[in-house]
């Protein structure tokens, strides 16, 4: 997959910076272009830094991690950040676990508690939908809860994890069937979901981790 680096944030709202507004923008941004890692925006509640963090973000032109204390936060920035850069990919990173239990000893009943968890899809599919377009373009806002600064791994061996395909790409049918069972895909011709794939001839259908919609490759001839 070829990483796209001519798409820009564009700052899409009604909205006007207004009184300490443009000089904060203007102050934080030059701050950042000269590279600057601590900086602060300091506001009441409903001033609007939200939207200042934004123009900023449109001004600069760089990828962004905006890291939040809670998932409740989190949910609320990613659904703003949506609205006002609906052409760019704002991306939604937390823990995917609705519950987890950590396994445990009682001494005083000498019991032995079991791990136990329970996975949320919908926000495993923002995950890998999140390092989806790292890896593919540069115009990325990532809201993202304390559990980002937990490693994915080496970013080399996640990159070596993936298919490429494009349209009238060659490929062998059976190369392409190899390489989704290499990166943990199953197939599956009746029940078809995220990472998994079916075949039927010379259609192959691709249910992507990060996606909603799944992906039809046809072959023709050889």
């Amino acid at each position: 997959m070829k990483r796209k680096d001519n798409q820009y944030f564009k700052l899409q709202s009604p909205f006007k910076l207004r009184g300490d507004q443009p000089e904060a923008v203007k102050q934080l941004s030059r701050w950042v272009e000269k590279g600057h890692d601590q900086m602060t925006l300091l506001g009441v509640t409903g001033s609007g830094k939200t939207f200042t963090m934004a123009s900023i973000i449109e001004r600069v032109q760089k990828p962004v991690l905006l890291i939040t204390h809670n998932k409740t936060l989190a949910a609320q920035l990613y659904s703003e950040f949506k609205e006002f850069f609906p052409e760019n990919a704002v991306e939604y990173f937390v823990s995917y676990y609705d519950y987890y239990q950590p396994e445990a000893y009682i001494p005083s009943t000498d019991s032995y508690i079991e791990k136990d968890s329970a996975i949320n899809e919908q926000i495993d599919r923002f995950r890998h939908s999140a390092t989806t377009s790292l890896f593919s373009r540069r115009d990325v806002l990532v809201v993202a809860s304390v559990s980002c600064i937990f490693g994915l791994g080496s970013p080399s061996d996640y990159a070596g994890l993936r298919v490429s395909l494009k349209v009238n790409q060659e490929m062998p049918r059976q190369k392409l069937v190899k390489d989704l069972i290499d990166i943990q895909y199953s197939r599956n011709d009746m029940d078809f979901h995220r990472s998994r794939f079916r075949a039927r001839g010379e259609t192959i259908d691709i249910f992507p981790a990060s996606s909603e919609l799944a992906i039809r490759v046809r072959f023709f001839g050889d």
